[in-house]
C-alpha cells in the first residue's frame, strides 16, 4: 500500500507536531503541516494530499474559508476534508457540512480516533 499523504492545517504548531508524530507512528502516513490557511491552500494545490485535516479558528483565513476554497477549486475539490477544531457547536458543524466537509471532529481527540476517522474517510472515498 502506498503512503497516505495527509495535510494538517492548524495554527497551533505544537499540536501539529504531536499529531504528525502520532499518525506517522500508527500508520503508513506522511503528514505535511501548514500553520495558516494560506499556507494550507498552497500545499493542498502542490502536494495533492489524500486527506486534509483542518482547524477552524486560525488568524487570517479561517478554516471555513479554506474549506470553501478547497471545494471550489477544480484541482482540490476531490480531496476529503476532516474538520478538527475546538468548536463543538451545532452551527459550526452545519456550516462545515454545507461546505462539504467529510467529517467533523472536536479537540481534544485521541490519536487512535483520528486515525480511525482518516481510515474511514479513505475507505468511503475508495482512495486506499
Amino acid at each position: 500500500m502506498s503512503e497516505v499523504k495527509i495535510l494538517l492545517v492548524d495554527d497551533e504548531n505544537e499540536f501539529c507536531v504531536a499529531v504528525k508524530k502520532n499518525l506517522e507512528i500508527m500508520g503508513n502516513f506522511k503528514v505535511f503541516i501548514a500553520n495558516s490557511g494560506k499556507e494550507g491552500l498552497n500545499l493542498a494545490e502542490n502536494i495533492k494530499p489524500d486527506v486534509i485535516i483542518l482547524d477552524i479558528m486560525m488568524p487570517g483565513i479561517d478554516g471555513f474559508e479554506v474549506l470553501k476554497k478547497i471545494k471550489t477549486n477544480k484541482n482540490t475539490i476531490a480531496i476529503p476534508v476532516i474538520m478538527l477544531t475546538a468548536r463543538g457547536d451545532e452551527a459550526s458543524k452545519v456550516k462545515a457540512a454545507q461546505l462539504y466537509d467529510e467529517a467533523y471532529l472536536t479537540k481534544p481527540i485521541e490519536a487512535s480516533d483520528l486515525k480511525s476517522k482518516i481510515d474511514e474517510v479513505l475507505k468511503i472515498r475508495g482512495s486506499k
